[in-house]
């Protein structure tokens, strides 16, 4: 699949609908080099999920059944957030695990939700059911070519702003976001996935040779925690060689408080995780090595100065 027409074509839809999220290069962490950092969880509802919903929602017809998607919380937040904006119906199935802060960012939208016993798998199982029964239109969280495409419009627009890395770091959770990287960028840079341990769906495919099932759990497992690797991305990920490193929830956690402490960047574990590789030592850049890592999420839970006055906006008045 040639994917840079497809993300051109998703950019060209859905800039309009999107935050231009910032850039911003620290030397800090007590790593002795600058890291470049792309802010996306200053995204709408918090991650770059919003892009993948809006491509899909403006490249496709919408039933009139509406929509139904599948979360750990971000991606369903994002469809809720987009069909809210285009005037769409939504159903979310989010797990237990997906947290109070994105259930609630995701009933802020008015969107029906339905909380479900278990993990992702577990709500997307109830999301298909749903989708056979009323006709309503799936927007897969990774494993589509319009969330792709949609998720390498982030890359795109990281280039256009002076991206100047030799290395990008991303989190991987079913591998929706890598695969735009790969998609976008093409051997330009190099591009390392990072994995929770406790969740690592991309290891086990590439040591396997193909998609397998895992176990989930940890910190990160309300974002990051795919059962099962997307076949999109194993596919990108394979051609290309790709490199996953595996970061201990401590190490997320340090990296997550790291943020916070020198640069008042409040994130959630998996938008830490790509940050953890470097503060860790999993990832040792080679002299010169220029680095950039990408911070994918800011729903935290609990979440801080939680009041109704500061619950999103979806008025659009």
């Amino acid at each position: 699949m040639d994917w840079k027409p497809l993300i051109s074509g998703a950019r060209s839809r859905i800039t309009s609908h999107l935050v231009e999220t910032p850039t911003l290069t620290v030397q800090s962490f007590g790593l002795g080099y600058p890291v470049q950092m792309k802010l996306e969880h200053l995204q709408h509802t918090g991650s770059f999920k919003a892009r993948g919903a809006f491509n899909t929602l403006l490249s496709q017809p919408v039933p009139k059944a509406g929509l139904v998607a599948a979360s750990g919380g971000n991606h369903g937040a994002a469809v809720a957030y987009a069909a809210r904006a285009l005037g769409h119906s939504a159903k979310i199935y989010v797990p237990e695990i997906a947290g109070q802060a994105k259930i609630d960012l995701i009933r802020s939208t008015g969107a029906d939700i339905d909380v479900v016993p278990g993990t992702y798998a577990n709500a997307l199982e109830s999301a298909q059911v749903w989708e056979r029964e009323t006709g309503a239109m799936q927007i897969h969280a990774y494993d589509a070519p319009a969330t792709v495409a949609g998720q390498g419009t982030l890359f795109a627009e990281w280039d256009s702003q002076g991206l100047d890395a030799d290395t990008v770091l991303v989190a991987v959770g079913g591998g929706g976001l890598i695969a735009g990287a790969l998609g976008w960028l093409q051997g330009k840079r190099k591009v390392v996935a990072v994995e929770p341990a406790t969740s690592c769906a991309l290891k086990a495919a590439l040591m396997t040779g193909a998609p397998v099932d895992v176990e989930v759990s940890g910190i990160a497992a309300n974002a990051l925690g795919a059962r099962r690797i997307g076949d999109l991305c194993f596919e990108l990920a394979q051609a290309a060689d790709m490199q996953s490193l595996i970061v201990s929830d401590a190490a997320i956690e340090t990296a997550q408080h790291a943020l916070w402490r020198d640069h008042r960047l409040l994130v959630e574990p998996a938008g830490a995780t790509a940050l953890a590789a470097l503060m860790s030592g999993a990832y040792l850049p080679e002299r010169g090595e220029k680095v950039a890592v990408l911070l994918c999420g800011g729903n935290i839970d609990p979440e801080p100065l939680s009041d109704p006055a500061t619950q999103l906006d979806v008025s659009f008045a």
